[in-house]
């Protein structure tokens, strides 16, 4: 086992974590994290950070991605708001996610993150589809419905306009 370096109940630490050793976090941390070794994110810990490890243990809360080379665990009393990468993920009963999850190969997905940050990747183009043309299911074979652009909107509710005040005469008058 390599060298465990404990981040006391107390301690709040703002900045880049980075080693070759274990990591245990009982206070709370803003800033990355990246440890060859495990990770382990104690009760009442909260991170604030994007943390990247061999293999990370949450039983705290962390706002932000958390990328384990050969998995991320989720323990009951976890709270996580942010992506889960790993080769395997575990979420047990009574932990909360608020996230997406990819499993596979952990040391790919970790190889793409570092290529393309988040921020720079830009979305694909998406081509607008064409409307569908409908037929209507009728005695008139090959009749054709318009499609919704096509079709005008319907009109308006009909709402009678009262002056102000009127509903209190209706009522006087009716009683």
């Amino acid at each position: 086992m390599a060298d465990v370096t404990v981040i006391g109940q107390g301690i709040f630490l703002r900045g880049s974590i980075k080693g070759d050793g274990d990591v245990e976090i009982r206070g709370r941390v803003e800033g990355d994290v990246e440890v060859a070794g495990e990770v382990t994110i104690g009760e009442g810990a909260l991170v604030k950070a994007d943390v990247t490890a061999r293999r990370i243990t949450v039983r705290g809360a962390v706002a932000g991605n958390l990328t384990g080379e050969d998995g991320v665990r989720l323990e009951e009393g976890a709270r996580v708001v942010g992506d889960l990468r790993g080769a395997g993920i575990g979420i047990a009963e009574g932990a909360l996610l608020r996230g997406n999850v990819q499993t596979g190969t952990g040391g790919e997905g970790r190889t793409r993150a570092r290529q393309q940050p988040a921020q720079a990747r830009t979305p694909a183009r998406v081509e607008p589809r064409k409307a569908p043309t409908l037929v209507a299911k009728t005695s008139t074979p090959g009749r054709k419905i318009a499609p919704p652009e096509e079709r005008p909107a319907p009109p308006p509710p009909v709402v009678p306009v009262l002056k102000k005040g009127s509903r209190a005469v209706l009522r006087k008058r009716s009683r």
